[in-house]
């Protein structure tokens, strides 16, 4: 990322803080949840997550709905800003899609281009179980707090 980002540092060395982060990830993020998005990773700069197609994730043409695909790579970018040490919301996105995937395993990976002071970008990529290219796209987000600050209610309801 060029410059050391001590913040992953520490929750990386901590198994029980990343743990706790994870969990808050999957269970503190109703939306995904209902959505069945699960963020199965996150590292310096970056993060990943999936969604295993299910009927409810299906469009009425039998393919998944656009709208699983867009709160996937949302969800996984936001995660990948996160680690660069700050919590942001989405500001923009475009997401293109790609190819069709109609059963199995949807994985997301998402990529830090830019983190800045107030704006911070993420290119993300979805790919099936055969690692067919899905969709990708650029997620752009306003930065609103130090992460820190957010890592310090982790316990909190």
């Amino acid at each position: 990322m060029g410059r050391e980002n001590t913040f992953i540092q520490k929750i990386l060395s901590d198994k029980e803080l990343y743990d706790k982060l994870m969990y808050r990830f999957n269970e503190g993020d109703p939306f995904s949840a209902l959505a069945g998005i699960k963020t199965t990773a996150i590292g310096d700069g970056w993060a990943e997550g999936e969604l295993e197609i299910s009927p409810s994730s299906m469009n009425p043409v039998g393919v998944v709905h656009g709208g699983c695909i867009v709160t996937l790579c949302d969800t996984v970018a936001g995660t990948a800003v996160f680690s660069t040490g700050v919590r942001s919301v989405t500001l923009n996105s475009t997401t293109n899609f790609l190819r069709e995937a109609r059963t199995g395993k949807i994985t997301c990976r998402g990529e830090m281009v830019k983190t800045g002071r107030t704006i911070s970008v993420c290119d993300v990529a979805i790919k099936d179980e055969d690692d067919r290219l899905i969709a990708t796209g650029s997620y752009t987000f306003f930065v609103k707090e130090l992460a820190e600050d957010a890592l310090s209610r982790l316990d909190e309801a």
